[in-house]
């Protein structure tokens, strides 16, 4: 893997970019299609659980946004392109948030991603990978934190 990372590293930007851009593309339009495909079969027999059907509906509720922010964290990207499938949310919907959020994803891995990645995986100093570490869950925590008091600004949660 190193190896790899190191020979994008070598391109000029554009070209890592575009492998980036592609490469996001690909995996999270191929996620979206098995959400699809699962929504199909599996869904048209029987009810999904609590879980899943919450996903659905932030997804429905939210839409293409929802897909473009999920590039922002990590982790996320992968279940909201299946929950996007899985909610049934259409082609051409999905493709106005997946576009922007590769666009992102593409720009932060051809920049500064690569560059942390690069320092967690080469031997870098013990330091700045856990500096970056927390960085990176600070991040996903804000972004939690904010998403959930979006989509509950009254603060009344249900308990599953």
């Amino acid at each position: 893997m190193s190896s790899l990372v190191e020979s994008i590293r070598a391109w000029p930007w554009v070209w890592a970019w575009l492998a980036f851009f592609a490469i996001v593309l690909l995996r999270a339009g191929a996620t979206y299609l098995i959400g699809r495909g699962i929504a199909a079969g599996v869904l048209r027999d029987r009810e999904p659980g609590p879980k899943v059907r919450r996903a659905m509906e932030h997804v429905q509720r939210w839409g293409p946004p929802a897909v473009t922010v999920s590039f922002f964290t990590v982790g996320a990207q992968t279940a909201v392109n299946l929950a996007a499938g899985l909610a049934r949310m259409t082609g051409p919907r999905y493709l106005t948030g997946l576009v922007p959020g590769a666009a992102i994803w593409a720009t932060i891995w051809a920049t500064i991603g690569m560059s942390a990645f690069l320092a967690v995986f080469s031997g870098g100093s013990d330091r700045a990978a856990w500096a970056i570490v927390l960085v990176v869950v600070l991040v996903v925590a804000l972004l939690l934190a904010r998403s959930i008091r979006q989509a509950d600004p009254a603060g009344e949660r249900g308990t599953d």
